[in-house]
């Protein structure tokens, strides 16, 4: 395969990709765009306007109005990108709890995932990109020139997710970040839209034994010959 212009990457929470695919499209000069933090965005937004999330029409209201934009990091705070919202800064509101559990079900909203997926189209279509989400290979980007549909067990990505907030300073309970991936991964796996699965061109790469070093190399060595 020659070097790919349009690169999807899907895979549960926690599962790495988004760390793999900024490490891939900076090695390649490409444009590096997670597209979960625009669901996040509108969870976020969400829970703070309304008192009930099941209120399907009220959320995809709320992801109609908002304008979103994802920006280059402007602070040397660990943070990989910039995520705007009406013109406020919310890039580490997005990774509160309450939106950890709640974003599932925010973005099965058919009229939230219709929303979302035109500006991921638009964004992604513009120059070379490296895209990572959970339904970048089927809905976003289907003629992706590579898809890779990277996975880890439950447990490995749990492990993954208390790590990463315990290293911003906040405190985690891993049985519960456990029990929260575990019931996230039933709702994008089994929803009516866009339901997480690999594209059926998909790689499949499993990382629970994988550093992130590696799963790189294995996406490179895709397109190496």
């Amino acid at each position: 395969m020659k070097q790919p212009n349009l690169i999807a990457i899907d895979g549960p929470a926690a599962s790495g990709k988004s760390t793999v695919a900024e490490i891939l499209a900076n090695e390649l000069n490409y444009m590096f765009f997670d597209t979960g933090v625009m669901y996040r965005a509108v969870t976020l937004i969400a829970l703070n306007q309304i008192s009930d999330l099941d209120m399907e029409h009220e959320v995809v209201a709320i992801a109609d109005s908002i304008e979103i934009d994802v920006r280059k990091p402007s602070k040397g705070d660990g943070r990989k990108y910039d995520v705007w919202v009406n013109g406020k800064d919310i890039t580490w509101e997005i990774r509160q709890p309450a939106v950890d559990a709640n974003v599932s079900k925010v973005s099965a909203y058919a009229g939230v995932r219709t929303a979302m997926t035109s500006q991921q189209r638009r964004i992604g279509m513009k120059s070379n990109v490296v895209m990572v989400g959970r339904d970048i290979g089927t809905v976003v980007l289907p003629e992706a020139d590579l898809k890779v549909y990277l996975d880890a067990s439950a447990e490995e990505r749990a492990k993954r997710r208390h790590a990463e907030i315990i290293s911003r300073g906040d405190e985690a309970d891993y049985e519960k970040i456990l029990e929260s991936m575990i019931r996230r991964d039933k709702i994008d796996s089994t929803r009516a839209v866009a339901p997480l699965k690999p594209a059926d061109d998909a790689v499949i790469i499993h990382s629970d034994h994988l550093c992130v070093a590696e799963v790189v190399h294995k996406i490179k060595d895709l397109f190496a010959t």
